[in-house]
């Protein structure tokens, strides 16, 4: 063997021989397994042989042992939205101090079919917004928890308090006097958007509605069909708060003025909403993603998991303001 060839490390069969006891045993210590089945001393001994020898585990080898790859997968829709990626960070921050590591999976809302991405070299999965019929075509079982989805379904859940949040909303625009409302929704079929228009409707039945995909452009154009009707609404619940950037920027092309001709909210609270003082509803989505992530651990160890319901703040600025012109324009048109 050459001189400058560095030695082999040590392996837990060199860890035992120097402590006088069995592989097995080696494995419990440094598993922290032992209490009830060896001494402690005997435990102290171990560690202080490992520690003196250098040697450290191999937790990919031992992975490999159990069948598993501490690798969670969350399934977005998208990973340039704000939103998901406040997501993610909730649930990696959560997956890495348990010694698990997050991978991103994008699957768009309006992808017809079963889910059909990765699933062999993952112990769980986290899936944000999309129907769970649409993982009813896995190729193997997996721990599955849902994020912002229908909790009907068989797997767990985390999801936010929509009907507060909308509840909160509309009390909101009622106090400053609206009665004439417009809904800007979501053109996409999930529980999440469902569950904003049937609270929105609930508390004002005769609202208008429009639907656009969440984009600007389509945002802009449903609002300019809303803010062009004889009967024009005084205020504009927009799903998302890229609508409502649409929805603003449609109320400057027709010459309204937000708030004193039109009042206009979101929904998430991402840093457009900040930028162009929309009110709007803050959804903690790092908080989503936290739970979801303590939920599938929950799952991966065999315990039940709670299927909390977050609470959605309300968020006033200047887009929603007491107007003088108001109460004519809440008056049904002639």
């Amino acid at each position: 063997m050459p001189a400058d060839t560095p030695p082999a490390p040590p392996t837990s069969k060199d860890v035992a021989a120097a402590a006088g006891v069995s592989q097995s045993t080696v494995s419990m210590v440094l598993s922290g397994k032992w209490p009830g089945r060896v001494s402690a001393r005997t435990a102290q001994k171990v560690r202080d042989t490992a520690e003196r020898l250098g040697y450290r585990p191999n937790p990919a080898a031992r992975n490999l042992r159990l069948g598993r790859t501490r690798t969670i997968m969350l399934v977005v829709p998208t990973i340039t939205a704000p939103f998901f990626a406040s997501v993610y960070i909730g649930a990696a921050r959560v997956a890495a101090e348990h010694g698990f590591s997050l991978v991103v999976f994008t699957w768009p809302l309006d992808l017809d079919g079963p889910f059909d991405g990765p699933q062999e070299a993952i112990d769980g999965m986290l899936a944000s917004s999309m129907a769970e019929a649409s993982l009813s075509g896995m190729r193997r079982p997996v721990p599955l928890v849902m994020l912002d989805s229908d909790p009907d379904g068989g797997a767990p859940t985390v999801n936010f308090d929509i009907e507060g949040a909308m509840r909160d909303l509309t009390e909101h625009l009622f106090a400053l006097g609206h009665r004439r409302i417009g809904h800007l929704a979501a053109d996409i079929d999930v529980w999440t958007f469902q569950c904003r228009a049937a609270a929105l409707e609930a508390r004002v039945p005769d609202v208008v509605t429009e639907r656009a995909a969440i984009s600007i452009t389509d945002g802009f154009e449903a609002a300019v069909r809303l803010l062009s009707r004889p009967d024009r609404p005084t205020a504009l619940v927009c799903d998302d708060d890229t609508l409502a950037v649409g929805a603003h920027k449609a109320a400057q092309a027709l010459g309204l003025d937000v708030p004193g001709d039109v009042a206009i909210t979101g929904f998430d609270d991402v840093i457009l909403a900040e930028a162009l003082e929309l009110t709007t509803v803050r959804l903690p989505a790092e908080q989503l993603g936290a739970q979801a992530m303590l939920g599938l651990l929950d799952l991966l160890n065999g315990r039940t998991p709670p299927r909390p319901v977050l609470p959605a703040e309300l968020v006033i600025r200047r887009s929603t303001s007491p107007s003088a012109a108001l109460t004519t324009a809440a008056e049904p048109a002639d």
